[in-house]
């Protein structure tokens, strides 16, 4: 059989098929959807292909994006429903009615792969900000979810309309009366809204802020903020997530301005033993004299109090009489100037020791100064650095800490006066458990 035949024998089955509409009608629409399915294949990778030799240039950098949020691949898409709107007028035998209608539909696809489209394409501009600057300060993405409900709102009305083919305006017309059921179920959403709002205009909080919000157990590293909640991981390295309008309903410490200053606060006590306060003794004086670091705070003390004493005529007269010098008070000194010369003590920020209330449990001297740096693991070390230091040097002064008595300490004073180790383990208490334990 030659193609001549063949193509007669094609010439005359088509003939044929006028004697039945409904077989033309579907062979029809199947040459179409083929028709429509090839031309979106081809679409897509003549637009995908261009894209990545576009996005080779680093000046066109954000079409890479469009194409990684899959912005082009929806508009690829589109191209099969836009073929069979305008390609069903050439369908033969195709009542208006069933016209009528698969139009509506192609159109609805239409438009559904275009809301798509414009959904990726605010999450490809929120990609292409998150590279700025101003994203280290100013997070969009709650608005970029609004803008996404709001399309999405928008888009599924206007897609019912036309598959039901009705005015939008009447569904819109609806929601008015709807409108109390949508405030009731979108109550939090409006309110994470206005928070957000509010957070981000007044520069409250940012990305990478630590926050401390002890209400909701957060302790850490704001990672994500959106628009219904912000998202905290812990130093422990747990997620919290809050609520947006909690933030602002409820206060929370955001340590921004800490880092941003170069300091960290170091605010801790010594609790001074108030039985080792005592005046220095001439010996001390001298002794303490070699020190660096209150050398010369003690030859300006011993003058001014000297000359005080000679103003007053007082002789060598009773401790109470006369203005001494005190250990706390020159190892208060001490601990200033060796603050003030710590290399790692911030010099600009405040810096001093002072004597707090006396408590049941000594006297605190407090110190209080700001490290050079706010990492967290520099910063403690500095800090015990610090202490073990003023520690280990509160003996030369005569002084110790306050410590509350253990068992163990008041088994070394039985032994000091004279009690033996041996009664004491076989004491009356002793006796007593044994023989309750016995029972």
């Amino acid at each position: 059989m030659n193609f001549q035949q063949m193509w007669t024998d094609a010439l005359d089955v088509w003939g044929t098929l006028d004697q039945h509409p409904m077989l033309h009608a579907a062979l029809g629409l199947a040459v179409l959807l083929l028709v429509s399915f090839l031309l979106g294949r081809l679409a897509r990778f003549v637009v995908l292909h261009g894209a990545r030799l576009l996005a080779r240039q680093p000046a066109l950098r954000w079409v890479d994006d469009l194409r990684h949020n899959k912005v082009l691949h929806r508009l690829a898409q589109t191209v099969p429903s836009l073929v069979i709107q305008f390609g069903l007028k050439l369908v033969p035998q195709l009542s208006p009615t069933a016209l009528h209608f698969l139009d509506n539909v192609a159109l609805a696809i239409t438009l559904l792969f275009l809301s798509l489209a414009l959904s990726c394409l605010l999450d490809a501009l929120l990609a292409i900000y998150a590279r700025t600057e101003h994203a280290r300060t100013r997070s969009i993405k709650g608005y970029v979810q609004l803008a996404k409900m709001v399309l999405w709102v928008f888009a599924v009305i206007i897609i019912v309309a036309t598959l039901i083919d009705r005015s939008p305006l009447l569904l819109l017309s609806g929601l008015g009366a709807m409108s109390a059921v949508l405030l009731l179920v979108y109550k939090d959403t409006l309110l994470s809204f206005v928070a957000s709002v509010q957070l981000t205009s007044n520069d409250m909080l940012h990305v990478g802020d630590w926050i401390e919000m002890p209400q909701v157990g957060a302790d850490g590293d704001v990672v994500d903020i959106s628009l219904n909640t912000v998202k905290v991981q812990n130093f422990d390295k747990t997620i919290v997530s809050i609520p947006t309008w909690r933030l602002m309903s409820e206060s929370f410490r955001n340590y921004r301005g800490m880092q941003q200053s170069g300091g960290r606060r170091i605010k801790r006590s010594l609790f001074i033993d108030v039985s080792t306060v005592r005046f220095l003794t001439p010996d001390e004086e001298q002794r303490l004299g070699a020190v660096r670091l209150v050398g010369e705070y003690l030859a300006t003390k011993r003058k001014e109090l000297h000359e005080w004493n000679e103003a007053q005529g007082l002789g060598e007269e009773l401790a109470a009489n006369r203005r001494k010098l005190t250990n706390i008070g020159t190892f208060r000194a001490y601990a200033l100037a060796y603050l003030n010369n710590h290399p790692d003590i911030h010099p600009n920020m405040t810096c001093m020791v002072r004597q707090m209330q006396t408590t049941a449990e000594g006297v605190p001297l407090e110190l209080y100064c700001f490290t050079r740096t706010t990492a967290w693991a520099d910063y403690e070390r500095i800090q015990g650095d610090i202490f073990d230091y003023l520690l280990a040097v509160l003996p030369e002064f005569g002084l110790s800490l306050y410590q509350q008595p253990s068992g163990n300490d008041m088994r070394v004073g039985l032994v000091g006066r004279g009690a033996p180790a041996a009664e004491l383990e076989t004491g009356p208490a002793q006796r007593r458990l044994e023989q309750m334990s016995e029972a």
